[in-house]
């Protein structure tokens, strides 16, 4: 009886979740091009504003490259009315966290208060769009701030340049050939008046989108933002035309060499569509069959059983023009690259000849569900979810019902995507290898 009791309180409790997943917003636009998206949750007095700009490492001349994320910690020195070194010590005096990121395709600020101070975190980004002080001593010191991030996060971090490696063998002419990060001789060598140019030209309301979330009243935040943010000028419409890849028809073969590792490693790279189409989502999929935890059928075979690797792992660099499905291996003991580049194809050839089973297509379904219910289940990842799938997916209302496209998935699309996406005159193969090899 204790049982059935038990399997009825989780059925309600699964049907719960499934409820308190629909995300209610209201979005529209201000007369200077921002984009505005609000959601009202009165259920904890927290608030989350945050403000992302369609801009990244994607958008940089080649010969400056590193500026979207330099630009993530410039904008925190200070503004006209904000004192330099203030802006971090403002939030958390009033009770706030806050934090900043960037990739190739948008850069992200936000912060998170008590309700109480909504009014501040609209103050604050609204500064940071309209005022601010970008000058020689914050460009030098933040220069050395990235420097440091860079030794800590690439130079000196074991396979810490595996993923510029295989970003410029796998794309030739698009932007995504270079890291977010960027080269410091590239900081080195800009002005002032390139970095004043790059913030004029891309940190303005119409390339931008506002998300206020959390306990809020909607009236009195609606002012607020229109008497913040309504004043900014726009700005020049910004027009991107980035040079088209051409298929990969031949297996691209390379070799690279790090200084901090020991032992060697494979990595095969797919380059594969932009994370707004379906096969995409079947990618991810795939992925995580392959790869997701220690049941996955490649740490199964590779690291338990065949006890072939120390480390196996795939996943998906998924980006706004294009994505990348990424392999990779570390052997162990005596085993050659070449061996466990045998065993990793023999499991996509499975894949691409083979349904996989209904019990492993349920256990994906699962793992996703979750994932999804996972990412929604605060404030501030409502508020990340709602920017994100505004800006770079053209579709608000993904927050409630991407879900559905994994759902979408049947075992046919995962055989049928593999086969067409995951072949070896398709990809990179690269041997990360120890400096010490280098001849």
């Amino acid at each position: 009886m204790k049982k059935r009791l038990f399997s009825l309180a989780s059925l309600l409790l699964i049907g719960h979740l499934a409820s308190a997943q629909k995300v209610e917003f209201e979005e529209y636009d201000l007369d200077n091009g921002l984009h505005v998206i609000l959601h009202q949750d009165n259920t904890a007095p927290v608030v989350t504003t945050s403000v992302m700009y369609h801009v990244g490492a994607k958008d940089e001349d080649p010969n400056r490259t590193g500026f979207a994320h330099f630009f993530e910690h410039l904008l925190f020195e200070g503004t006209e009315n904000i004192g330099r070194g203030e802006f971090m010590k403002i939030i958390p005096a009033n009770g706030g966290k806050f934090n900043a990121n960037t990739t190739d395709d948008r850069t992200y600020y936000y912060e998170v208060f008590p309700s109480n101070k909504v009014e501040l975190g609209l103050w604050l980004e609204s500064e940071r769009l309209m005022h601010p002080v970008i000058n020689q001593i914050g460009v030098d010191t933040q220069n050395e701030v990235v420097k440091e991030e860079k030794r800590m996060r690439v130079d000196n971090q074991p396979y810490g340049r595996f993923l510029e490696q295989v970003k410029v063998n796998l794309f030739k002419t698009h932007p995504y050939r270079w890291t977010t990060i960027g080269k410091m001789e590239h900081l080195d060598a800009a002005t002032l008046e390139e970095f004043q140019a790059f913030n004029k030209k891309y940190y303005v309301p119409n390339n931008a989108v506002l998300v206020v979330a959390g306990d809020i009243d909607k009236p009195k935040v609606k002012k607020m933002i229109q008497d913040y943010f309504g004043p900014i000028p726009r700005g020049a419409d910004i027009v991107r035309n980035f040079p088209k890849e051409a298929p990969i028809t031949k297996e691209i073969d390379a070799k690279a060499y790090d200084p901090n590792i020991q032992l060697p490693a494979i990595i095969q790279a797919y380059r594969t569509p932009s994370y707004k189409e379906k096969d995409s989502y079947i990618l991810d999929m795939i992925t995580t069959y392959l790869s997701g935890g220690k049941s996955s059928k490649l740490y199964k075979k590779l690291v338990d059983e065949k006890k072939m690797a120390l480390q196996v792992g795939t996943f998906s660099m998924s980006q706004e023009d294009y994505s990348a499905c990424i392999v990779y291996g570390i052997p162990l003991g005596d085993t050659k690259l070449s061996d466990l580049t045998k065993e990793i194809d023999e499991e996509i050839v499975k894949l691409q000849t083979h349904l996989i089973s209904e019990r492993d297509h349920q256990k994906l379904l699962n793992q996703f569900e979750n994932q999804f219910v996972n990412s929604n289940s605060s404030i501030e990842g409502i508020a990340n979810s709602l920017a994100t799938y505004y800006m770079l997916y053209d579709d608000v209302n993904l927050i409630n019902n991407e879900i559905n496209i994994y759902r979408s998935i049947t075992r046919e699309d995962i055989k049928a995507v593999a086969k067409k996406y995951l072949n070896p005159n398709q990809r990179l193969l690269l041997e990360y290898l120890p400096e010490s090899q280098k001849q």
